[in-house]
């Protein structure tokens, strides 16, 4: 498992939690992507569960629970019972949540706790979140909710009303230096974390998708005309006309990290309010993606789209002022 130097915080609050008389039973970990907040709610889990005299299993431990994204449709379930691989739905169902509170109504297997992770909560359709919040509102005795978010603000606010809050905070250069080095990364790992603000995740997906020149040309767009789309063509084709789901969502992430940027760097108000309102549209995009089956092709025109928009609104806010 990762060292993640960005933890000791939220180590020191979950423990000083465990040895208080009574834990709270909800808990949000809260950060952006790739801060290894799946790593802790796995190790804090076991912590939780451990009781002495009763010997741990070394992989999957029966009283932990994961919920995240399954199958995306039976034929993919099909294919996932018979270890081939199979699509992943797009969200957190339902049908998700019910399962779990089925399993709830029997006693933990090994001691007198549980832990259900839900990772990533934020992804949750509207339906399920109002079914774990029932979970929530009144938990089996000796059970514990660890929701893993990167949007806590996508949750509903009763939901977090009912939990505590553990924020994971962004890497250091040297962190992510160092971090990178261990994993292997070699290249040129200063475009990483100039691109990944913070996010070993990021950082780690920049190096194995081969971001840098999508970066390059995306940096291009909040800068050039584009009147003859051929810089939009250009980042098509860097992207892929059969990219997936995990390089669309790098892409995305990696835009809005340069959109940010600029943004907090420019003197211009006139374009640190175009670039603003670019932010907020990638994310509207990224959040539409999972949901709508858009063409590949299309959907990176769109993000060409929304960059030069964000070039030409400056100009014009110039031109007025």
């Amino acid at each position: 498992m990762t060292n993640w130097p960005n933890h000791d915080e939220a180590w020191r609050e979950w423990r000083s939690a465990m040895a208080g008389a009574r834990m709270h039973h909800g808990w949000i970990l809260a950060g952006k992507k790739g801060l290894g907040k799946n790593d802790f709610a796995s190790a804090a889990a076991r912590e939780l569960v451990v009781e002495e005299g009763i010997p741990q299993p070394s992989g999957d431990h029966p009283d932990i629970m994961s919920v995240t994204y399954g199958p995306k449709d039976k034929k993919a379930q099909s294919a996932q019972e018979a270890g081939k691989p199979f699509e992943l739905a797009r969200s957190i169902r339902i049908g998700q949540i019910r399962d779990m509170q089925r399993r709830l109504n029997v006693r933990p297997t090994l001691g007198s706790r549980r832990v259900v992770i839900i990772n990533p909560a934020d992804d949750m359709e509207r339906a399920t979140s109002n079914a774990l919040l029932k979970s929530l509102e009144e938990p089996p005795v000796g059970t514990f909710f660890v929701l893993v978010t990167h949007r806590p603000a996508r949750l509903l606010p009763t939901i977090r009303s009912r939990c505590r809050v553990l924020r994971f905070p962004v890497l250091d250069e040297g962190q992510m230096q160092r971090m990178l080095n261990d994993a292997g990364v070699h290249g040129n790992r200063q475009a990483a974390i100039g691109a990944a603000e913070g996010s070993f995740g990021a950082a780690l997906e920049f190096a194995e998708q081969e971001l840098e020149p999508v970066a390059d040309h995306i940096s291009r767009l909040l800068k050039e005309p584009d009147a003859d789309m051929t810089g939009r063509g250009e980042l098509s084709r860097l992207i892929g006309p059969r990219a997936d789901r995990e390089r669309l969502a790098a892409i995305f992430e990696l835009a809005q990290s340069i959109v940010a940027k600029r943004a907090r760097t420019s003197e211009s108000s006139a374009e640190r309010a175009a670039l603003v309102e670019t932010h907020a549209q990638l994310v509207t995009l990224a959040g539409q993606m999972p949901s709508y089956n858009f063409d590949t092709g299309l959907l990176t025109l769109e993000i060409g789209t929304l960059l030069c928009r964000a070039h030409v609104s400056s100009e014009q806010a110039h031109a007025r002022s």
